[in-house]
């Protein structure tokens, strides 16, 4: 079999739910063992963007706020939504001047990643922000964040221990471990 071609097969489809950024759809279909079954599918209206931020002493940013599908806190570094019309480093500037006040001179695309394929399309690209630069944050009134500059290996460290659990966050941290590992980026 050609690992490219799709062995699902579409029986019918219909939309469950819709509102400005998710699109829920039901699918009756067969599998690729030839069951009958149905497929949910939460389609995104935008991609995701992350930036980890880094200073000259290599500190960076996180974010902390309250997310209400978790029900609980969450540490995360600077991130959201994204106009799929937009080049991605247009909406990575965007969130972080709006959660952080930060203005980066260098940009870095180090990660494109599906953040849950096994129910979303959702899209992630994520950025190294380097030269930084203060200026005033803005938040969004849905967003009640704490922000936080901290050297990069206390980051680690709230990784490592379970205060971070974002997937956006974890594998941008661990991207940026492997890059200093491997030498392919210089403290």
């Amino acid at each position: 079999m050609n690992e490219e071609e799709n062995p699902w097969k579409i029986l019918d489809q219909k939309e469950i739910y819709e509102n400005p950024w998710i699109q829920v759809t039901e699918f009756e279909v067969i599998n690729p063992s030839g069951g009958t079954g149905i497929y949910g599918k939460v389609h995104f209206k935008n991609f995701a963007v992350g930036v980890i931020p880094m200073d000259a002493d290599w500190n960076t940013w996180l974010v902390g706020q309250y997310r209400f599908p978790l029900n609980q806190y969450s540490w995360e570094i600077p991130e959201g939504g994204g106009d799929l019309l937009l080049d991605p480093i247009v909406s990575a500037k965007r969130e972080l001047l709006e959660e952080t006040g930060l203005v980066a001179g260098e940009w870095t695309k180090i990660l494109t990643m599906h953040l849950s394929n096994s129910v979303t399309d959702e899209m992630a690209v994520i950025y190294l922000a380097r030269d930084l630069e203060q200026k005033t944050p803005a938040p969004e009134e849905t967003e009640q964040l704490v922000v936080k500059k901290l050297p990069f290996d206390e980051v680690v460290n709230m990784l490592e221990s379970g205060k971070i659990t974002d997937s956006m966050s974890v594998a941008a941290i661990q991207k940026i471990q492997l890059m200093l590992s491997q030498d392919t980026l210089k403290k």
